[in-house]
């Protein structure tokens, strides 16, 4: 097999207060060279898998390369795969899964104090006016499918097309709506004297700061890993186990692996405690000592506190409680 080529994101899925796409690699038992948070380089190295090629992208960029298979299998936002395939009559690039983590909604927003609660209401309060209105966005595709859909526009618009701005680049016949991209910090445009944007927010704090309110969600967005059409045979084979390395590491996160001491009369009800409410993954492993044994289970983060309460009133004794790396089934 020739080697896998990988688009690892830059940005914000590998910040380490949001993503951290590199810890995930770490977790999941990948040695990364040149891809440290804010010290990433062009070409990285994953030393302990030579069939893999790394490659720095952008999030923009990765569908394009993607669909375009200049790389075989990308981490990148669900939000940036359906940018790209707005105007595709045939969606090029495959799921393999999601990885639940970079979450994001992608939404309509306008200045706090504007006189209206949706994107309909915006439309028709402004029915009359006679200049145009303008929206930023990085997102100009998904915007303007959105708008064109919106029951308010159709009323005052009908089915004509909003002219889409990209650098020099138009497209659309309604110069009274325009849809502009923009390249980053979109949210300072209505500072600038744009009427609506569209942007990314993960709790909307920004948006707050900036004197902006929601008015519509267009989607909600989480990180996934991606193939290009041309990812098949053996690549598809091997993209599959790296999902799987990866998803084992995310799902790791929300577990405890805890070891502890029980009496020996009291295993049995013990494991039966544990069994029932489902304080175990399968059922929990035990080492029986001569006056003591060791349990051994996996248990989801939120249910630790009430089993905890549960074995100490067995007499459980010596509780250790760790952190799970990788959890693969």
């Amino acid at each position: 097999m020739d080697k896998i080529v990988l688009g690892l994101p830059k940005g914000s899925l590998n910040n380490v207060n949001r993503g951290n796409t590199y810890q995930l690699f770490v977790d999941a038992g990948y040695e990364v060279r040149g891809y440290e948070p804010g010290k990433e380089e062009n070409e990285m190295e994953i030393i302990n898998d030579p069939e893999i090629k790394t490659y720095l992208t952008r999030p923009q960029s990765a569908p394009v390369e993607l669909n375009r298979e200049m790389l075989d299998i990308a981490i990148i936002g669900e939000d940036w795969v359906r940018e790209e395939s707005v105007n595709l009559k045939k969606q090029l690039i495959t799921k393999i899964g999601d990885l639940n983590y970079g979450e994001t909604r992608l939404i309509v927003a306008v200045p706090t104090e504007a006189p209206y609660d949706s994107l309909s209401e915006f439309f028709i309060a402004n029915k009359d006016r006679k200049t145009p209105i303008l929206c930023f966005t990085e997102y100009p595709n998904l915007t303007r499918e959105f708008i064109m859909n919106d029951p308010g526009y159709k009323e005052v618009h009908g089915e004509s097309v909003p002219l889409l701005q990209i650098r020099g680049l138009a497209d659309g016949e309604n110069e009274m709506v325009q849809i502009i991209n923009s390249d980053g910090a979109t949210e300072v445009y209505i500072a600038k004297g744009a009427d609506l944007i569209v942007d990314n927010t993960q709790t909307g704090n920004s948006l707050k700061k900036a004197g902006l309110k929601i008015l519509e969600t267009i989607m909600e967005s989480s990180a996934g890993l991606y193939a290009s059409p041309g990812c098949n045979g053996l690549k598809a084979e091997k993209a599959k186990m790296i999902f799987d390395q990866l998803f084992g590491a995310i799902k790791a996160r929300k577990y405890f692996d805890v070891k502890f001491n029980i009496a020996n009369h009291r295993v049995d009800v013990v494991k039966d405690f544990l069994s029932a409410h489902e304080y175990c993954s399968d059922e929990p492993t035990v080492v029986v000592g001569s006056t003591f044994s060791q349990f051994n289970v996996l248990i989801p983060k939120n249910k630790f506190p009430e089993m905890l309460k549960g074995i100490k009133s067995f007499g459980a004794s010596a509780i250790v409680r760790e952190n799970v790396k990788q959890y693969v089934q």
